[in-house]
């Protein structure tokens, strides 16, 4: 069942949300050729706990870090490590924040040094995808409106829409419902209500949707060997329109 969110509820995971919004801004000015992504997830935990709040997803289903870090081909899931990132590499940094119980969740990709033009045009066409289905995310609208527009946007550049993972509900569990796929027809799934909070979160792939997993049992690479790249926002439906909680 989709649980509804009071104002003072929502304004809860804002907060939580605002901590994650702060924590990516300072990853930003981590992100450079040399540095690792397990640097860059002591730095995550540390930064969360001066902020009074907690890795919601360390632990989780027994994940051990407080970030994944997803690197190139890895569309989702990656395991942080002590391999410094090259010039050319594309990063995307996930993570769920919990203040006082209340979660909100964000993923973000990073370009390491100068990358190819391959690489800039992914990340830009795949944060854009993000805003496209934020812009569906009005009360009366359905889930189907975000997934349809978010499909069409992203095929007409010819990337791969991975299906294999999806948005979700978000409150006081990182995984509630709805599900919020970012491909399909639209006028299907729920009805999109005042109260309800979701991810929106598209992993886009160079080249095949299809993903493979690593033996870790967690980390999801690209078929074909692609670059993948992901943008996610966890959004609140309001009276005035979605309201971003883990906006930068």
């Amino acid at each position: 069942m989709i649980t509804i969110k009071t104002r003072e509820q929502i304004e809860k995971m804002h907060r939580a949300g605002k901590i994650l919004a702060a924590c990516h801004r300072e990853i930003a000015k981590m992100i450079r050729p040399g540095v690792t992504t397990m640097e860059i997830d002591r730095f995550v935990e540390r930064f969360l706990a001066l902020h009074g709040a907690e890795p919601a997803q360390k632990g989780y289903k027994g994940y051990p870090y407080a970030t994944c870090a997803s690197v190139n081909d890895e569309v989702c899931h990656g395991f942080p490590r002590e391999v410094p990132l090259r010039e050319g590499d594309i990063v995307t940094i996930d993570m769920v924040v919990s203040l006082d119980g209340w979660m909100a969740d964000s993923a973000w990709s990073y370009a390491v040094g100068k990358v190819s033009a391959e690489a800039e045009k992914l990340l830009d066409v795949t944060k854009k995808a993000l805003y496209v289905g934020i812009e569906q995310a009005v009360a009366g609208n359905r889930i189907g409106d975000i997934s349809h527009a978010i499909q069409t946007f992203a095929e007409s550049h010819g990337y791969g829409v991975v299906r294999q993972f999806i948005g979700h509900g978000i409150g006081q569990r990182i995984h509630e419902p709805p599900q919020v796929p970012h491909y399909g027809p639209p006028g299907v799934g729920p009805r999109l209500k005042e109260g309800m909070v979701f991810t929106i979160e598209p992993m886009l792939n160079a080249g095949t949707p299809t993903c493979i997993m690593d033996d870790n049992g967690w980390t999801a690479r690209t078929a074909d060997g692609r670059l993948s790249a992901q943008y996610e926002h966890t959004i609140a439906i309001t009276a005035d329109g979605p309201l971003i909680l883990t906006e930068q």
